[in-house]
């Protein structure tokens, strides 16, 4: 299993996002400047986490972008469900494009299909306030300049 760019740094953003105190807004630059990653990809993928309702987005000067709920309801197993497009891991996932001679008597995809029932029981026992323990050792990473 593999997730994709904009998974992990729709993760990368909550946690960044976390890292704060809640009521600090931060920017997508400052996030950007931050993981050294695309500002153009973090603006759409900020965009979407508002959607869900898991940030909330201020406009204007003094603008930003803030967790709109704490860091222990937004659990990991989730997010990815809903940042991900595909979890079809192999052709006979998908109906609609299995073309494979053996799917009738495969007993591939049933192991298969348990491993990734078995991912995702490991991502749901998590939210991003776990990713949070070592907090000042991230904070140190994600906002150098700030330390004293």
């Amino acid at each position: 299993m593999r997730l994709t760019m904009y998974t992990d740094y729709s993760l990368r953003v909550l946690i960044f996002l976390a890292s704060k105190q809640s009521d600090e807004l931060s920017t997508v630059q400052e996030i950007s400047d931050a993981y050294k990653i695309s500002k153009n990809h973090l603006t759409k993928i900020v965009h979407e986490l508002g959607k869900l309702e898991l940030i909330v987005t201020t406009r204007g000067r003094g603008g930003g972008i803030r967790l709109s709920v704490d860091p222990h309801s937004i659990n990991v197993g989730e997010l990815v469900r809903k940042t991900e497009d595909d979890f079809h891991l192999v052709e006979c996932f998908d109906p609609s494009k299995n073309m494979c001679v053996l799917s009738q008597a495969c007993q591939l995809r049933g192991v298969l299909y348990e491993a990734l029932q078995a991912y995702f029981e490991v991502l749901d026992r998590y939210t991003i306030a776990d990713f949070l323990h070592n907090k000042e050792e991230i904070q140190s990473l994600l906002f150098p300049t700030s330390q004293s």
